[in-house]
């Protein structure tokens, strides 16, 4: 791993840690993680020697590091559903709330609470949508396609033709959302409440939203840079 020349997704899949130091300088590391840091860095106008040296200092991988790279595709799916999609269906009605909440008691002072809360709700639409696709159409293949070869059978070509079909419509789905939450979190002045407001609810509502967001990049990551060109290489074993 040359992080000089490797793309940052393929950074952050060798080691998730370095995800909070692309974070820290708001490098994407999911959704545009198919870019070096040199080339991130000219966007965003960052010295990217500072972003080397940074990754560079982390402390050395301990055992408890989990190896996302080292899961089978079909296991690695499991993972994503369970914590994830979870995470997303549990967390989204609640956060939904609150945004009710906060614009009929402060949407007066601050009008772009309504905006947050309109881009929050496409969101909760469309990824509603999204982990369904998943969940009914693109994991079981993936999950049939290690059954097959572990089990040394064929996999009959599914009516979506190749699997390249359905990841290229759930990276293009990915990347609204990332447009969508880098949105919310330039209305939101990187998720810090206004000075004029001690409101207990605005503070966890923003927390919330942040800790959505995190957990939003930690998903796409892990299918666009480990899930998905796993499955292309899986399936190339059977046409081969």
């Amino acid at each position: 791993m040359n992080i000089k020349t490797d793309f940052i997704g393929n950074i952050v899949a060798d080691d998730f840690r370095t995800a909070a130091v692309f974070k820290q300088h708001k490098l994407d590391f999911c959704c545009k993680g198919a870019r070096t840091i040199e080339d991130a860095c000219k966007i965003k106008k960052i010295d990217p020697e500072t972003v080397y040296r940074e990754i560079e200092s982390l402390p050395a991988k301990t055992e408890n590091t989990i190896d996302f790279n080292g899961f089978p595709p079909d296991l690695l799916a499991d993972y994503i559903e369970k914590t994830h999609h979870r995470y997303v269906e549990e967390k989204m009605p609640v956060i939904q709330s609150f945004l009710d909440k906060l614009c009929k008691v402060h949407g007066g002072e601050h009008p772009e609470l309504f905006e947050i809360r309109d881009a929050f709700n496409e969101s909760a639409k469309d990824l509603s949508a999204h982990l369904k696709k998943e969940e009914l159409i693109l994991f079981p293949f993936i999950r049939n396609m290690m059954k097959a070869k572990i089990s040394g059978e064929t996999v009959s070509q599914p009516a979506f033709g190749t699997v390249e079909n359905p990841i290229n419509m759930m990276m293009h789905e990915h990347s609204v959302e990332g447009d969508r939450f880098l949105k919310i979190s330039e209305l939101t002045s990187d998720y810090t409440p206004p000075t004029d407001v001690s409101c207990t609810t605005y503070r966890v509502t923003f927390a919330m939203l942040q800790e959505f967001e995190n957990d939003l990049h930690k998903h796409i990551h892990l299918e666009n840079n480990i899930l998905f060109p796993k499955a292309v290489s899986l399936e190339k074993t059977f046409l081969n």
